[in-house]
């Protein structure tokens, strides 16, 4: 089935779009620095005139994967898909984690002559340069999160911390007594992400019978990351109520708390990303995992295809792409997928794609410098 395909970032971003054509200089000179100032983005013009495609690049699209958590395991299937459906050459490279390894991988690439790249860096800052070459040799560059890209996807981040940490916030009121003992799982080392786990110490300040018992970014932030610092964080704290944090580090907190025994079904343990085994979790209700933010990526990994691969080589594509800081439940979850299985009606409009996804601003090979150089996200004002 189209939708067990699971489509994302290649639909997502338009990538296949954009791949045509240039010449990649070896040891390439400096390029233009794109935009470095914080900038507002009016929304995408889908009807903006082509211009002019990028000539002699490889026809291929490649990811640059930082890890094999769930969320990044779908972006690589949903590209891969859009690839195959589009003629389009597909390459991964995994870099586990390393980041000297994740450079030398993009390096590769651009070498080789890509056509296009969607990358999640393991260390944005050290990655930057090579991304920005790609950029001026004329491939289009994707990236999930940090800059540079000629296309950005990201979430209003201190609004999603915030949506997740009020759903908490009102379960301690209605089913704890207004009392409880939190667990911050952070990722503050990526200052891009950092604004969500401002939000959510934001929250709880307000709530004077709330305490944050660890605030800590787990080291790797994977499952086992999430597991082996919510075991250490038990030894001190043996009891806790809230666990928030990426769906990843959550699941390996979950984890954590059935080996010590301390699990309990009126624990609020709630994630951002839409991880496949967190919303089977909620779904299956009785347990902890009661949250999961930003269900609509998962969703449209799965179907959002249709409507930017029609992004020929040469046309526009958006400098950004938003989503909505949505709950992983039924009422959203179901209706998305229902949609992705009719996708000539499904969300192809833009009042209901907005529901799910929003797009801003216009770039092309043309006007590639002015790139997205700064930590974009749309709810910069």
């Amino acid at each position: 089935m189209r939708s067990d395909r699971n489509m994302m970032l290649a639909t997502l971003l338009g990538v296949a779009g954009v791949l045509a054509g240039g010449t990649i200089l070896a040891g390439a000179q400096d390029g233009p620095a794109g935009l470095t100032k914080p900038a507002v983005f009016a929304p995408f013009d889908p009807k903006a005139p082509a211009c002019s495609p990028p000539p002699g690049l490889n026809k291929v699209l490649a990811f640059a994967q930082d890890n094999e958590r769930e969320f990044m395991q779908g972006v690589d299937r949903g590209l891969a898909a859009a690839a195959k459906d589009r003629g389009l050459g597909y390459r991964r490279a995994l870099a586990n984690n390393d980041a000297a390894k994740g450079v030398e991988q993009v390096q590769l690439f651009l070498a080789s002559k890509i056509g296009g790249l969607v990358a999640a860096p393991v260390d944005p800052a050290s990655m930057s340069r090579s991304l920005q070459e790609l950029i001026w040799s004329g491939a289009y560059v994707g990236t999930i999160v940090p800059p540079p890209a000629t296309s950005l996807l990201n979430a209003p981040q201190y609004e999603t911390g915030k949506v997740l940490a009020e759903a908490a916030a009102a379960y301690i009121k209605d089913k704890l007594g207004g009392k409880a003992n939190v667990v911050i799982l952070s990722h503050d080392s990526m200052e891009f992400l950092a604004p969500r786990f401002a939000a959510m110490r934001d929250i709880f300040k307000a709530m004077p019978d709330v305490t944050i018992v660890a605030d800590i970014s787990p080291n790797p932030v994977n499952k086992e990351g999430g597991f082996a610092t919510m075991s250490t964080i038990l030894q001190a704290h043996p009891d806790v109520d809230v666990v928030l944090g990426a769906d990843t580090v959550v699941l390996g907190a979950l984890a954590a708390l059935e080996a010590a025994g301390k699990a309990r079904p009126d624990q609020f343990l709630g994630g951002i990303d839409g991880e496949p085994e967190a919303v089977a979790a909620i779904k299956k209700g009785g347990g902890p995992y009661k949250a999961s933010i930003q269900p609509g990526v998962a969703s449209l990994r799965l179907c959002h295809g249709p409507a930017r691969g029609r992004l020929a080589g040469g046309q526009e594509h958006p400098a950004g792409d938003g989503y909505p800081a949505r709950g992983a439940d039924q009422r959203l979850h179901g209706p998305v997928r229902g949609r992705c299985r009719r996708p000539g009606r499904g969300l192809q409009g833009p009042k209901r794609r907005d529901i799910y996804l929003r797009m801003y601003g216009n770039i092309c090979y043309d006007t590639r410098d002015q790139y997205v150089n700064f930590p974009w996200s749309s709810e910069a004002k």
